[in-house]
């Protein structure tokens, strides 16, 4: 029920004390002036449906016609006293005129564009508004209207700036420090798929993702002609899930398909902004690990390595054949709430970007003035630098770091990918490192990314003699001037989307 707001000079009253016709002080109150357009249109309305015109109303009620067609129009707000006068003439009740009548199609079309003429996207554009004669067909009513949804979508797909992703991103990783990167909603979702498709515990099979997707009613077609910005595209209206048939050397399908199945799972609907997006893909990548490391199976397994002093992010990946950057995320999810253990998470670019970031140690990450992360550059020194210098590939990475804010133990790896190497790591303060492997290294850094002197800054010598020789053409990533592409599912061309689907549907 919409709520009406009385002149300020009434005294505060409820939706009730107007419908039940409550005594109101002097004949100076009006009609809730929020709805002044849709109580004209239904009074119109209403008028028409028992014949009358404007001229008979306005004689039944003893007022001028222009008087009342102002009041049809919206542009005036009838006062309560009118308003019941009205209401008798037409054989209603101020209820009718204030909520009950439903409008019909074309008094629904001319309130929606006479509130957009008032509203911000037509004033930006200079667009004076106009009387909506009788003539002015419904179709271009609606040509108007989806004008004004189209410019106001493209102005929210452009809002989406740098600053306002580093924001959404700032505000989803407090969420999971709060949280300690555990969401026991998400976990409870897999664990009924799980049971659902009678899993018997431990990893996830190749055939145990197809049964998911039978269970949800999807059919699995690996294609060769798959869009170039989607990794799978789900067919809803004919339970079709399509997938590249090229699958990579280090690829796992299971990924593609569970990460692919996870929106649905989760009911998604088509994200609207970027906070929104990020929040999806966040709880998919969560679902999909939860998936091919189920809780129930994992913490037991972790608690009996902790217990021998024995913690390994190689063991948990080679358990469930997963990638190091699955198990380390995963890893992070149950390390807090079901081992006491804090810990960070970092993926770093090749380049020395950081693309992803999680921390619930104190660690001390770079960050910009926002509070990101992602995009600051990692310390030349912390491990996830470091591990790129390493010639043994083989083997995993370990590095103390000595830093400003205590010492910290890391193990780091570097993987492949079409973007090019990153490296993954999880870290621990110090005091934890004795429940890991790997705690016995003899690797160690200074770290001091805190303080501008430490890396971000060439040595003074080598600044001398080249900070005035130098000049570099910059490599700049396309997503630092496009956080977020046009589309509601940002990077991903909807019209090759939507022709793919055209193309593959049954019975084509």
């Amino acid at each position: 029920m919409p709520f009406f707001c009385i002149r300020d000079t009434l005294p505060v009253m409820t939706n009730n004390d107007v419908l039940l016709g409550s005594e109101l002080p002097g004949d100076d109150a009006t009609a809730p002036d929020a709805d002044a357009l849709t109580i004209g249109r239904r009074i119109r309305q209403l008028r028409t449906a028992r014949g009358m015109t404007l001229d008979e109303l306005a004689a039944a009620v003893e007022r001028a016609p222009s008087q009342l067609s102002m009041i049809e129009t919206g542009k005036r707000e009838p006062k309560l006293t009118l308003l019941r006068t009205i209401a008798r003439a037409l054989g209603a009740t101020v209820d009718q005129l204030l909520e009950a009548e439903t409008l019909d199609e074309r008094a629904t079309l001319e309130i929606a564009l006479e509130r957009a003429m008032k509203g911000q996207t037509f004033r930006a554009l200079g667009i004076e508004p106009f009387r909506i004669g009788k003539s002015v067909p419904d179709d271009a009513l609606r040509a108007l209207l989806a004008l004004q949804g189209e410019i106001e979508r493209l102005g929210d797909e452009r809002s989406a700036t740098p600053e306002e992703a580093r924001r959404a991103n700032v505000e989803l990783r407090h969420l999971m420090r709060r949280e300690d990167n555990y969401f026991g909603d998400l976990e409870e979702r897999a664990r009924a798929i799980l049971a659902a498709v009678d899993h018997p515990g431990g990893p996830l099979t190749q055939r145990g993702a197809s049964d998911i997707a039978a269970h949800l009613g999807f059919s699995l077609h690996y294609v060769a002609d798959l869009p170039a910005s989607t990794r799978s595209v789900a067919d809803i209206k004919n339970g079709r899930l399509y997938l590249s048939s090229t699958v990579p050397a280090k690829g796992d399908s299971r990924t593609a398909v569970l990460q692919a199945l996870a929106s649905r799972i989760l009911g998604h609907s088509e994200p609207h902004s970027y906070a929104k997006f990020l929040r999806q893909r966040v709880e998919t990548n969560y679902l999909t690990g939860a998936l091919l490391i189920p809780e129930d199976h994992a913490v037991p397994a972790l608690h009996e390595a902790k217990s021998r002093r024995a913690l390994s992010i190689e063991d948990l990946r080679d358990t469930y054949s997963v990638s190091y950057e699955t198990a380390a995320h995963r890893f992070t999810n149950l390390a807090t709430r079901h081992l006491g253990i804090r810990v960070h998470f970092l993926k770093v670019h090749e380049s020395g970007t950081i693309t992803k970031a999680y921390e619930n140690d104190d660690v001390n990450f770079p960050s910009d003035r926002l509070g990101s992360i992602e995009g600051q550059l990692c310390c030349r020194r912390w491990t996830s630098r470091v591990v790129f210098d390493i010639p043994d590939k083989f083997n995993p990475y370990y590095q103390y770091t000595d830093t400003g804010n205590g010492t910290y133990w890391c193990t780091a790896r570097v993987e492949g990918s079409s973007e090019g190497a990153h490296s993954v790591s999880v870290g621990v303060r110090f005091d934890d490192t004795k429940w890991f492997l790997g705690r016995e290294t003899t690797n160690r850094g200074l770290s001091r990314h805190a303080v501008e002197v430490c890396c971000r800054r060439a040595p003074a010598e080598l600044e001398t003699t080249w900070r005035d020789q130098a000049w570099p053409n910059v490599r700049t990533p396309r997503t630092l001037l496009a956080t977020l592409p046009t589309g509601s599912f940002p990077g991903v061309d909807t019209t090759d989307l939507y022709e793919f689907l055209e193309a593959h549907a049954p019975g084509v």
